[in-house]
């Protein structure tokens, strides 16, 4: 007789699970993802290009071609956005900007597009730094500097 009971609420437990399941998934199919709002940097790529192509630098994403809208690739995150409205992207293929806007799925609602400048100009003097090197001494920028000048590469990991 328990046996029996145990059965009837397991399979009346499992019934009732699988309709709220069902009426969860409903619910959720109906509801959009919100709209979420600020700003992606990267670089002005064809949308001719897919996220492989342009993490490659291969020179075809640089190509206007015929239809094809300028995309912006996200290399931190190796993702490809759609800019609209097209009218409001400043720039060229292959320049690194950043984009304001509002991003629905994969497409980013352009508000702004400003270039982004990475690192030091020509000629500009480094600020003043201290860093301790692959071998643990601390180096600064009078340490490293030669007869000729200095050049800084700073290489960021794609394990940081």
């Amino acid at each position: 007789m328990l046996r029996v009971e145990l059965r009837s609420i397991t399979k009346r437990f499992l019934i009732s699970a699988v309709a709220f399941l069902s009426l969860s998934s409903l619910v959720l199919v109906g509801q959009n993802n919100p709209a979420k709002t600020g700003a992606w940097s990267g670089v002005l790529v064809t949308s001719d290009c897919n996220a492989d192509e342009a993490f490659n630098e291969s020179p075809e994403c640089l190509k206007n071609v015929p239809g094809a809208k300028i995309a912006l690739y996200d290399d931190t995150n190796r993702v490809m956005y759609s800019l609209e409205p097209q009218e409001k992207v400043t720039g060229h293929l292959g320049d690194t900007v950043t984009v304001r806007g509002t991003l629905d799925e994969d497409t980013i609602q352009v508000t702004s597009t400003e270039p982004m400048s990475i690192g030091l100009a020509v000629g500009q003097k480094a600020p003043t730094f201290s860093a301790r090197d692959e071998f643990g001494h601390v180096q600064t920028l009078e340490s490293l500097k030669g007869p000729n000048g200095t050049v800084l590469l700073f290489f960021r990991s794609a394990d940081w």
